[in-house]
Protein backbone atom coordinates (compact mmCIF):
# COMPACT_ATOMS: atom_id res chain seq x y z
CA UNK A 1 0.00 0.00 0.00
CA UNK A 2 1.22 3.95 -0.60
CA UNK A 3 0.32 6.34 1.56
CA UNK A 4 0.02 9.83 -0.22
CA UNK A 5 1.20 13.47 1.58
CA UNK A 6 -1.34 15.37 3.07
CA UNK A 7 -1.10 18.78 5.53
CA UNK A 8 -2.90 15.78 7.84
CA UNK A 9 0.16 13.09 7.39
CA UNK A 10 2.75 15.55 7.69
CA UNK A 11 1.58 16.79 10.73
CA UNK A 12 2.04 13.40 12.34
CA UNK A 13 5.54 12.72 11.36
CA UNK A 14 8.19 13.20 13.79
CA UNK A 15 11.75 14.80 13.18
CA UNK A 16 13.22 11.40 12.83
CA UNK A 17 10.49 9.54 10.84
CA UNK A 18 10.17 10.39 7.12
CA UNK A 19 7.89 8.61 5.06
CA UNK A 20 9.18 6.96 1.41
CA UNK A 21 6.25 6.63 -0.94
CA UNK A 22 7.87 4.71 -3.25
CA UNK A 23 11.00 2.47 -2.38
CA UNK A 24 13.76 2.68 -0.11
CA UNK A 25 16.88 1.46 -1.69
CA UNK A 26 19.98 0.70 0.59
CA UNK A 27 23.48 1.17 -1.14
CA UNK A 28 24.63 3.53 -3.48
CA UNK A 29 26.72 1.41 -5.81
CA UNK A 30 26.31 -0.02 -9.66
CA UNK A 31 23.41 -2.01 -8.34
CA UNK A 32 21.41 0.65 -6.37
CA UNK A 33 22.02 3.03 -9.27
CA UNK A 34 21.10 0.67 -11.96
CA UNK A 35 17.51 0.18 -9.74
CA UNK A 36 17.00 4.00 -9.46
CA UNK A 37 17.59 4.93 -13.09
CA UNK A 38 15.26 1.92 -14.43
CA UNK A 39 12.84 3.49 -11.10
CA UNK A 40 13.26 6.97 -12.42
CA UNK A 41 12.34 6.17 -16.09
CA UNK A 42 8.99 4.82 -14.72
CA UNK A 43 8.58 7.76 -12.84
CA UNK A 44 8.92 5.91 -9.43
CA UNK A 45 10.17 8.30 -6.26
CA UNK A 46 12.65 6.16 -3.83
CA UNK A 47 14.99 7.02 -1.24
CA UNK A 48 18.20 5.81 -1.55
CA UNK A 49 20.85 5.38 1.82
CA UNK A 50 24.63 5.05 1.53
CA UNK A 51 26.84 5.04 4.31
CA UNK A 52 29.74 6.09 2.23
CA UNK A 53 30.06 9.92 1.26
CA UNK A 54 30.18 8.64 -2.54
CA UNK A 55 28.16 6.68 -4.70
CA UNK A 56 30.00 2.89 -5.34
CA UNK A 57 32.47 3.48 -2.32
CA UNK A 58 34.06 0.22 -3.40
CA UNK A 59 35.75 1.39 -6.42
CA UNK A 60 36.06 5.42 -5.34
CA UNK A 61 37.40 4.11 -2.13
CA UNK A 62 38.42 0.55 -1.70
CA UNK A 63 40.27 -0.42 -5.54
CA UNK A 64 44.04 -0.32 -6.71
CA UNK A 65 45.03 2.59 -8.75
CA UNK A 66 45.83 -0.12 -11.88
CA UNK A 67 42.66 -1.96 -11.76
CA UNK A 68 40.73 -1.81 -15.00
CA UNK A 69 37.03 -3.47 -15.77
CA UNK A 70 38.20 -7.57 -15.95
CA UNK A 71 35.49 -8.16 -18.63
CA UNK A 72 35.01 -5.96 -21.91
CA UNK A 73 32.50 -2.81 -21.55
CA UNK A 74 29.32 -4.06 -22.88
CA UNK A 75 29.02 -6.85 -20.30
CA UNK A 76 29.40 -4.12 -17.53
CA UNK A 77 27.23 -1.18 -18.78
CA UNK A 78 24.34 -0.42 -16.49
CA UNK A 79 20.96 0.05 -17.70
CA UNK A 80 20.12 2.64 -20.14
CA UNK A 81 23.44 4.41 -20.56
CA UNK A 82 26.53 2.59 -22.71
CA UNK A 83 29.95 3.57 -22.01
CA UNK A 84 31.20 6.19 -24.24
CA UNK A 85 32.49 5.30 -27.84
CA UNK A 86 36.13 6.49 -27.06
CA UNK A 87 36.41 4.16 -23.63
CA UNK A 88 39.02 1.61 -24.29
CA UNK A 89 37.73 -2.17 -24.44
CA UNK A 90 38.42 -2.64 -20.82
CA UNK A 91 38.13 0.62 -19.10
CA UNK A 92 40.42 2.30 -16.38
CA UNK A 93 39.36 2.06 -12.58
CA UNK A 94 38.82 6.20 -13.11
CA UNK A 95 37.04 6.04 -15.90
CA UNK A 96 34.22 3.46 -14.82
CA UNK A 97 34.05 6.16 -11.63
CA UNK A 98 33.51 8.92 -14.38
CA UNK A 99 30.76 6.61 -15.71
CA UNK A 100 28.91 5.97 -12.58
CA UNK A 101 29.10 9.31 -11.76
CA UNK A 102 27.33 10.46 -14.85
CA UNK A 103 25.09 8.08 -14.76
CA UNK A 104 23.89 9.27 -11.19
CA UNK A 105 23.88 12.74 -12.63
CA UNK A 106 21.49 11.86 -15.86
CA UNK A 107 19.27 10.23 -13.96
CA UNK A 108 18.82 12.93 -11.34
CA UNK A 109 20.48 9.96 -8.51
CA UNK A 110 20.82 11.83 -5.46
CA UNK A 111 21.60 9.58 -2.65
CA UNK A 112 21.53 10.43 0.99
CA UNK A 113 24.83 10.11 2.38
CA UNK A 114 26.56 9.00 5.69
CA UNK A 115 23.60 7.30 6.20
CA UNK A 116 24.24 3.59 7.71
CA UNK A 117 21.28 0.98 8.12
CA UNK A 118 21.37 -0.27 11.58
CA UNK A 119 18.08 -2.12 11.21
CA UNK A 120 15.67 -3.14 8.45
CA UNK A 121 12.16 -5.26 9.45
CA UNK A 122 9.14 -5.86 8.03
CA UNK A 123 6.11 -4.73 10.44
CA UNK A 124 3.14 -7.24 10.00
CA UNK A 125 0.70 -4.83 11.34
CA UNK A 126 1.04 -1.67 8.93
CA UNK A 127 2.53 -4.07 6.21
CA UNK A 128 5.40 -1.65 5.97
CA UNK A 129 9.21 -1.87 5.92
CA UNK A 130 10.55 0.11 9.05
CA UNK A 131 14.39 1.33 8.13
CA UNK A 132 16.75 2.43 11.13
CA UNK A 133 19.60 4.59 9.81
CA UNK A 134 22.23 7.04 11.55
CA UNK A 135 23.60 9.71 10.31
CA UNK A 136 27.17 11.65 9.74
CA UNK A 137 26.28 13.11 12.48
CA UNK A 138 24.78 10.80 14.66
CA UNK A 139 21.22 11.37 14.09
CA UNK A 140 19.24 8.56 13.88
CA UNK A 141 16.37 8.74 11.52
CA UNK A 142 13.87 5.84 10.84
CA UNK A 143 12.28 5.46 6.90
CA UNK A 144 8.99 3.84 6.07
CA UNK A 145 8.03 2.59 2.90
CA UNK A 146 6.21 -0.19 1.22
CA UNK A 147 9.32 -1.55 -0.88
CA UNK A 148 12.75 -2.41 0.44
CA UNK A 149 16.11 -2.50 -2.15
CA UNK A 150 19.02 -4.76 -0.88
CA UNK A 151 21.58 -3.14 -3.00
CA UNK A 152 24.56 -3.23 -0.93
CA UNK A 153 26.22 -5.97 -2.51
CA UNK A 154 28.53 -9.21 -2.47
CA UNK A 155 31.28 -6.76 -1.31
CA UNK A 156 30.23 -4.61 1.58
CA UNK A 157 32.65 -5.48 4.26
CA UNK A 158 36.08 -6.81 3.62
CA UNK A 159 37.04 -10.96 4.56
CA UNK A 160 40.11 -10.82 7.36
CA UNK A 161 41.53 -14.33 7.87
CA UNK A 162 42.09 -16.10 11.46
CA UNK A 163 45.94 -17.04 10.58
CA UNK A 164 47.67 -17.60 13.62
CA UNK A 165 50.31 -15.51 15.16
CA UNK A 166 49.04 -12.45 12.40
CA UNK A 167 48.57 -10.35 15.14
CA UNK A 168 52.29 -10.26 15.99
CA UNK A 169 53.89 -10.47 12.71
CA UNK A 170 55.15 -6.33 13.46
CA UNK A 171 55.21 -5.99 9.73
CA UNK A 172 52.75 -3.85 7.76
CA UNK A 173 49.29 -6.23 7.13
CA UNK A 174 47.28 -4.64 4.55
CA UNK A 175 43.88 -5.78 2.81
CA UNK A 176 43.75 -5.34 -0.69
CA UNK A 177 40.70 -2.95 0.21
CA UNK A 178 43.77 -0.43 1.34
CA UNK A 179 46.23 -1.34 -1.55
CA UNK A 180 46.77 1.47 -3.59
CA UNK A 181 49.91 0.96 -5.41
CA UNK A 182 53.21 -1.18 -5.19
CA UNK A 183 55.57 2.04 -4.63
CA UNK A 184 55.31 1.46 -0.92
CA UNK A 185 56.65 -1.52 -0.78
CA UNK A 186 59.69 -0.75 -3.42
CA UNK A 187 62.34 -3.66 -2.52
CA UNK A 188 60.31 -5.37 0.08
CA UNK A 189 59.37 -9.03 0.46
CA UNK A 190 55.68 -8.94 0.59
CA UNK A 191 53.61 -11.93 1.19
CA UNK A 192 50.05 -11.57 -0.79
CA UNK A 193 47.36 -14.05 0.69
CA UNK A 194 45.23 -15.44 -1.71
CA UNK A 195 45.38 -15.84 -5.47
CA UNK A 196 42.11 -14.77 -6.98
CA UNK A 197 41.68 -12.07 -9.42
CA UNK A 198 43.31 -9.58 -6.56
CA UNK A 199 45.64 -11.97 -5.87
CA UNK A 200 47.06 -11.91 -8.99
CA UNK A 201 47.57 -8.32 -10.00
CA UNK A 202 48.42 -7.25 -6.85
CA UNK A 203 51.57 -9.63 -6.80
CA UNK A 204 52.03 -8.09 -10.63
CA UNK A 205 51.77 -4.81 -9.72
CA UNK A 206 54.50 -5.52 -6.65
CA UNK A 207 56.43 -6.73 -9.23
CA UNK A 208 56.63 -3.49 -11.66
CA UNK A 209 57.35 -1.40 -8.46
CA UNK A 210 60.49 -3.67 -7.83
CA UNK A 211 58.84 -5.22 -4.58
CA UNK A 212 59.61 -9.38 -4.20
CA UNK A 213 56.46 -10.87 -3.85
CA UNK A 214 55.23 -14.39 -2.91
CA UNK A 215 51.66 -15.40 -3.64
CA UNK A 216 49.98 -17.84 -1.18
CA UNK A 217 48.23 -20.45 -3.45
CA UNK A 218 46.59 -23.06 -1.23
CA UNK A 219 43.04 -24.14 -3.37
CA UNK A 220 42.45 -25.11 -6.41
CA UNK A 221 41.97 -22.54 -8.98
CA UNK A 222 41.09 -21.90 -12.79
CA UNK A 223 43.28 -19.43 -14.69
CA UNK A 224 42.16 -18.33 -17.96
CA UNK A 225 43.90 -16.33 -20.27
CA UNK A 226 41.83 -12.65 -20.67
CA UNK A 227 41.74 -12.83 -24.24
CA UNK A 228 41.97 -16.09 -26.96
CA UNK A 229 43.18 -14.79 -30.65
CA UNK A 230 42.25 -11.00 -29.46
CA UNK A 231 39.01 -12.29 -28.59
CA UNK A 232 37.97 -11.73 -25.20
CA UNK A 233 37.53 -15.31 -23.47
CA UNK A 234 34.28 -14.23 -21.19
CA UNK A 235 32.63 -12.98 -24.82
CA UNK A 236 34.13 -16.49 -26.54
CA UNK A 237 32.32 -18.38 -23.67
CA UNK A 238 29.19 -16.03 -24.25
CA UNK A 239 29.16 -16.76 -28.19
CA UNK A 240 29.79 -20.72 -27.04
CA UNK A 241 26.91 -20.88 -24.55
CA UNK A 242 24.36 -20.17 -27.03
CA UNK A 243 25.08 -23.13 -29.09
CA UNK A 244 26.99 -25.63 -26.82
CA UNK A 245 25.94 -27.32 -23.20
CA UNK A 246 27.61 -25.92 -20.56
CA UNK A 247 29.66 -28.91 -19.97
CA UNK A 248 31.30 -29.09 -23.37
CA UNK A 249 32.12 -25.22 -23.13
CA UNK A 250 33.90 -25.66 -19.85
CA UNK A 251 35.82 -28.70 -21.29
CA UNK A 252 36.84 -26.01 -24.47
CA UNK A 253 37.69 -23.16 -21.97
CA UNK A 254 40.19 -25.56 -20.47
CA UNK A 255 41.69 -27.24 -23.25
CA UNK A 256 42.32 -23.18 -24.39
CA UNK A 257 43.90 -22.68 -21.24
CA UNK A 258 46.31 -25.37 -21.21
CA UNK A 259 47.49 -24.26 -25.20
CA UNK A 260 47.90 -20.83 -24.65
CA UNK A 261 49.03 -21.06 -20.37
CA UNK A 262 50.23 -24.51 -20.47
CA UNK A 263 50.77 -26.76 -17.92
CA UNK A 264 50.19 -24.50 -14.77
CA UNK A 265 51.05 -27.60 -11.94
CA UNK A 266 54.71 -26.75 -12.80
CA UNK A 267 53.80 -23.74 -11.27
CA UNK A 268 51.89 -24.68 -7.98
CA UNK A 269 48.73 -23.95 -9.35
CA UNK A 270 46.20 -27.07 -9.51
CA UNK A 271 43.17 -27.12 -11.49
CA UNK A 272 39.61 -28.10 -10.20
CA UNK A 273 37.70 -30.92 -11.95
CA UNK A 274 35.09 -28.83 -11.99
CA UNK A 275 35.15 -26.70 -15.27
CA UNK A 276 34.92 -23.09 -14.53
CA UNK A 277 31.53 -22.09 -15.42
CA UNK A 278 29.86 -24.69 -13.49
CA UNK A 279 32.19 -24.20 -10.56
CA UNK A 280 31.06 -20.16 -10.70
CA UNK A 281 27.53 -21.09 -10.86
CA UNK A 282 27.74 -23.52 -7.97
CA UNK A 283 29.84 -21.40 -5.64
CA UNK A 284 30.87 -17.99 -6.95
CA UNK A 285 33.94 -18.76 -7.59
CA UNK A 286 35.51 -16.74 -10.33
CA UNK A 287 38.20 -17.71 -12.91
CA UNK A 288 41.29 -15.63 -12.51
CA UNK A 289 41.90 -14.09 -15.63
CA UNK A 290 45.97 -13.77 -16.37
CA UNK A 291 47.16 -9.99 -17.32
CA UNK A 292 50.80 -11.07 -17.02
CA UNK A 293 51.31 -12.71 -13.89
CA UNK A 294 51.69 -15.95 -14.72
CA UNK A 295 54.94 -14.31 -17.26
CA UNK A 296 56.43 -13.43 -13.58
CA UNK A 297 55.99 -16.41 -11.85
CA UNK A 298 58.15 -18.45 -14.91
CA UNK A 299 60.46 -16.02 -14.66
CA UNK A 300 60.83 -16.13 -10.62
CA UNK A 301 60.11 -12.39 -9.94
CA UNK A 302 56.70 -13.70 -8.61
CA UNK A 303 56.72 -17.07 -6.06
CA UNK A 304 54.21 -19.17 -5.92
CA UNK A 305 53.94 -20.95 -2.19
CA UNK A 306 51.32 -23.15 -0.33
CA UNK A 307 49.17 -21.92 2.37
CA UNK A 308 50.60 -20.38 6.01
CA UNK A 309 50.36 -22.12 9.14
CA UNK A 310 51.85 -19.30 11.37
CA UNK A 311 52.77 -15.82 11.46
CA UNK A 312 55.91 -14.62 13.66
CA UNK A 313 58.16 -11.87 14.21
CA UNK A 314 59.27 -10.70 10.43
CA UNK A 315 58.67 -14.46 9.00
CA UNK A 316 55.28 -16.73 7.79
CA UNK A 317 56.08 -20.53 8.50
CA UNK A 318 53.96 -22.19 5.22
CA UNK A 319 51.80 -25.39 4.98
CA UNK A 320 55.32 -27.25 3.65
CA UNK A 321 56.85 -26.43 7.13
CA UNK A 322 59.29 -24.09 4.73
CA UNK A 323 59.87 -20.53 6.88
CA UNK A 324 59.95 -17.27 4.80
CA UNK A 325 61.45 -13.74 6.05
CA UNK A 326 58.83 -10.93 5.30
CA UNK A 327 58.21 -7.32 5.59
CA UNK A 328 54.82 -6.91 4.66
CA UNK A 329 51.64 -8.59 4.13
CA UNK A 330 49.26 -7.96 1.61
CA UNK A 331 45.64 -9.81 2.55
CA UNK A 332 43.97 -10.38 -1.26
CA UNK A 333 41.27 -12.38 0.75
CA UNK A 334 38.17 -10.79 -0.70
CA UNK A 335 34.66 -9.64 0.94
CA UNK A 336 31.64 -10.56 1.94
CA UNK A 337 27.93 -9.32 2.34
CA UNK A 338 27.21 -7.73 5.40
CA UNK A 339 23.26 -8.25 4.75
CA UNK A 340 22.21 -10.47 8.14
CA UNK A 341 23.82 -7.80 10.11
CA UNK A 342 21.38 -5.52 9.68
CA UNK A 343 17.82 -7.44 7.78
CA UNK A 344 15.53 -8.00 10.60
CA UNK A 345 13.10 -11.37 10.55
CA UNK A 346 13.80 -12.17 7.11
CA UNK A 347 14.48 -15.70 6.01
CA UNK A 348 15.04 -14.70 2.18
CA UNK A 349 18.82 -14.37 2.88
CA UNK A 350 20.91 -16.93 4.16
CA UNK A 351 23.70 -16.73 6.62
CA UNK A 352 26.08 -15.39 4.32
CA UNK A 353 23.80 -12.72 3.02
CA UNK A 354 22.94 -14.01 -0.31
CA UNK A 355 19.39 -14.90 -1.56
CA UNK A 356 18.55 -18.13 -1.08
CA UNK A 357 17.40 -18.71 -4.10
CA UNK A 358 19.38 -19.71 -7.02
CA UNK A 359 19.94 -17.31 -9.97
CA UNK A 360 18.15 -16.06 -11.53
CA UNK A 361 15.26 -16.36 -9.10
CA UNK A 362 16.77 -14.42 -6.41
CA UNK A 363 15.71 -10.80 -7.14
CA UNK A 364 12.20 -11.11 -5.39
CA UNK A 365 11.24 -11.65 -1.80
CA UNK A 366 7.84 -11.27 -0.65
CA UNK A 367 5.94 -8.34 1.12
CA UNK A 368 7.80 -5.67 -0.93
CA UNK A 369 11.59 -6.96 -0.85
CA UNK A 370 14.32 -6.87 -3.67
CA UNK A 371 17.52 -8.02 -3.61
CA UNK A 372 19.93 -6.82 -6.86
CA UNK A 373 23.51 -7.27 -6.91
CA UNK A 374 23.66 -10.79 -5.25
CA UNK A 375 23.80 -12.78 -8.76
CA UNK A 376 27.64 -13.82 -8.59
CA UNK A 377 27.52 -12.80 -12.07
CA UNK A 378 29.13 -9.14 -12.43
CA UNK A 379 27.48 -6.50 -12.92
CA UNK A 380 25.69 -7.67 -15.97
CA UNK A 381 23.91 -9.77 -13.67
CA UNK A 382 22.64 -7.01 -11.07
CA UNK A 383 21.46 -4.68 -13.91
CA UNK A 384 19.00 -7.48 -15.15
CA UNK A 385 18.02 -7.64 -11.74
CA UNK A 386 17.89 -3.98 -11.17
CA UNK A 387 15.47 -3.82 -14.40
CA UNK A 388 13.23 -6.75 -13.20
CA UNK A 389 13.18 -4.77 -9.60
CA UNK A 390 12.47 -1.84 -10.94
CA UNK A 391 9.44 -2.82 -13.68
CA UNK A 392 7.85 -5.03 -10.79
CA UNK A 393 7.77 -2.25 -8.21
CA UNK A 394 6.46 0.28 -10.88
CA UNK A 395 3.76 -2.23 -11.87
CA UNK A 396 2.37 -2.47 -8.09
CA UNK A 397 3.45 1.87 -7.36
CA UNK A 398 1.43 2.74 -10.46
CA UNK A 399 -1.79 0.36 -9.75
CA UNK A 400 -1.81 1.63 -5.38
CA UNK A 401 -1.43 5.09 -6.29
CA UNK A 402 -4.51 5.47 -8.17
CA UNK A 403 -6.94 7.25 -5.91
CA UNK A 404 -9.12 5.22 -4.33
CA UNK A 405 -11.74 5.33 -1.46
CA UNK A 406 -10.10 2.09 -0.65
CA UNK A 407 -7.10 3.48 -1.11
CA UNK A 408 -8.04 6.22 1.65
CA UNK A 409 -9.01 4.38 4.34
CA UNK A 410 -5.47 1.90 4.08
CA UNK A 411 -3.91 5.28 4.55
CA UNK A 412 -5.90 6.26 7.23
CA UNK A 413 -5.23 2.65 8.93
CA UNK A 414 -1.88 2.74 8.23
CA UNK A 415 -1.47 6.11 9.98
CA UNK A 416 -3.29 5.00 13.05
CA UNK A 417 -1.11 1.43 13.40
CA UNK A 418 2.57 3.41 12.99
CA UNK A 419 1.82 6.81 14.81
Amino acid sequence: MVLQHSDRMDSLFSPQTSWVSGPIIVGAGPSGLAVAASLREQGVPFTMLERADCISSLWQKRTYDRLKLHLPKQFCELPRMPFPEHYPEYPTRRQFIDYLEDYAAKFDINPKFGHTVLSARYDQTSGLWRVRASSAAGDEMEYIGSWLVVATGENAESVVPDIPGLDGFGGQVTHVADYKSGEAYRGKKVLVVGCGNSGMEVSLDLCDHGAKPAMVVRDVVHVLPREVLGKSTFELAVLLMRWLPLWLVDKILVLLAWLVLGNLAKLGIRRPTVGPLELKNATGRTPVLDYGALARIRSGEITVVPGVSRFGKGFAELADGRVITLDAVVLATGYRSNVPQWLQGNDFFNKDGYPKAAFPNGWKGESGLYAVGFTRRGLSGASADAVRAAKDIGRVWKEETKPTKKTAACHRRCISVIF
